[in-house]
């Protein structure tokens, strides 16, 4: 299978925040690859932004080294063919300084694209005065990371402020979990096949799980985290999404808004979520490893590095189906995936063998994507009838041929900003509907004084996760298992 690659229109792409970590980590060196295998025209360019004082020479030298460093493989002619294309702009974001020179850096008859790879605080402000000098055009695109407010207020605000200077559908709330491979494909799985969406209700699913469990924990970021936990900076955003790709009905086209109309629709029939169907932990010191309270430097934090829940979607095709969400630092393996539980066999016809258990199809986003569906086989050879679960397994790696680079989500969803594609990226209402059902679970354990249970470093989590789903007759899945 070969994968093909469609070029993008000649475009400048401003990149604020040029010198930061995600920058030099996942943005440049994703649109090096890009321009590696040719998706990227001879006439783009990359203006670096920020308020370091240095030329072009000196921020050229910082995004080689940052490719050599980050990306997954370079060439060295084309990387200096690349750097061509690269320029650098001092500029101050909530200040007067470098706007001019910005301006006068851009052309006009190609796409103009702002990527605010800075804090959500200085979004307002940089929008502000890319419309005041003149610099956001009909056609251009601004595009912001997470996260995307703390709480509904604060994202009803960051929303008000782009909304001021650009129109909805120029405005591009980045998500990288929704440019993983494997993530657009359960939607070809479920839209591009008859197979599984007839199965794909309450009549035939039992449960889904939906982890996404990390190895390392919050040292280097112990500040930010802190003042975030798992439930901001996983839940409402990474899992939520995972959530609705899931559970959305088939949208009427494959368009931007027609697909996300669907996931709006999945969080505003999410119900309220009962205390009792939340766990939470933070990990304990373990083996010379210090804890979470010791990596964010605060004895008394309450912040969860570890969440569990237990969601339902008060509509006709997931009625009584529980969907469990569950992400967590300093766990046993790195590892996400989409599981979906269908429902036991409802009669054994075969002697001598105990109760079928039900198909389960993975979709795995990570650390290798592919999807895995167990069935039941009978064991070969002779000398009784005896039956064994077995997976049927597609890696995408393998389906793909070797040669074929995984593509990093950061590559897709920045090419997608430059066709002016928002199928991917997080609507206005979407954002905000999310910050509305997370908002109550939030604002409920803070009022009940609820402090997270402690869980010992490579496990699984807290016990309370466990007992989330024994009292149900359930078991999670094994990470790294």
């Amino acid at each position: 299978m070969v994968s093909r690659v469609i070029p993008v229109h000649p475009f400048d792409l401003v990149l604020f925040g040029a010198t930061g970590d995600l920058a030099q980590r996942k943005i440049l060196p994703g649109l090096y690859h890009r321009f590696e295998v040719g998706q990227m025209p001879q006439d783009a360019r990359i203006i670096g932004t920020a308020r370091s004082d240095m030329d072009t020479d000196g921020f050229r030298q910082q995004v080689r080294d940052a490719i050599q460093k980050f990306a997954s493989d370079f060439n060295k002619d084309v990387l200096d063919d690349f750097l061509t294309r690269v320029e650098y702009v001092p500029v101050d974001a909530l200040g007067d300084a470098g706007w001019k020179d910005l301006s006068g850096a851009l052309r006009d008859d190609v796409v103009r694209a702002f990527y605010l790879s800075v804090g959500p605080n200085l979004f307002p402000g940089i929008a502000k005065r890319l419309q005041e000098h003149g610099l956001a055009t009909p056609d251009s695109r601004i595009v912001v990371e997470k996260p995307f407010g703390n709480d509904l207020a604060s994202a009803k605000g960051l929303n008000a402020g782009l909304r001021a200077c650009f129109e909805e559908h120029q405005i591009y709330r980045i998500d990288h979990y929704l440019g993983k491979e494997t993530v657009q494909n359960l939607m070809a799985l479920r839209f591009a096949n008859s197979l599984f969406e007839p199965l794909w209700n309450a009549t035939h699913i039992d449960h889904v799980q939906i982890t996404v469990a990390e190895t390392v924990g919050v040292e280097g970021r112990g500040a930010y985290y802190d003042q975030s936990g798992a439930m901001r900076d996983m839940i409402q955003n990474h899992l939520v999404q995972l959530l609705c790709l899931t559970a959305m009905e088939p949208p009427s086209k494959f368009s931007p808004n027609a697909v996300r109309d669907e996931k709006v629709k999945v969080i505003e029939a999410l119900e309220p979520v009962s205390q009792s169907d939340i766990a939470r932990g933070q990990y304990r010191a373990d083996k010379g490893d210090d804890s979470y309270l010791d990596h964010v430097g605060n004895p008394d934090s309450a912040t969860e590095s570890f969440i569990a829940l237990k969601a339902h979607i008060g509509n006709w095709r997931w009625a009584g189906v529980p969907f469990y969400l569950r992400t967590g630092k300093r766990l046993r393996a790195r590892e996400s995936e989409i599981a979906v539980f269908f429902r036991d066999p409802p009669h054994t016809i075969f002697p001598n063998v105990g109760p079928l258990r039900g198909n389960v199809l993975v979709i795995r986003l990570q650390p290798d994507e592919g999807i895995t569906l167990r069935t039941t086989i009978k064991d070969p050879g002779p000398g009784g009838f005896r039956l064994s679960d077995v997976s049927l397994d597609m890696s995408f790696a393998e389906a793909l041929g070797g040669d074929v680079r995984a593509q990093d989500a950061y590559e897709r969803l920045v090419m997608d900003v430059i066709r002016g594609d928002q199928t991917l990226f997080m609507r206005g209402d979407e954002a905000e509907a999310a910050w509305a059902w997370v908002d109550p679970i939030i604002q409920g354990w803070e009022e009940r004084g609820d402090r997270p249970s402690r869980y010992d470093q490579g496990s699984s989590g807290p016990e309370d996760a466990l007992m989330l789903m024994h009292r149900d007759g359930r078991r999670w899945r094994q990470i790294g298992g």
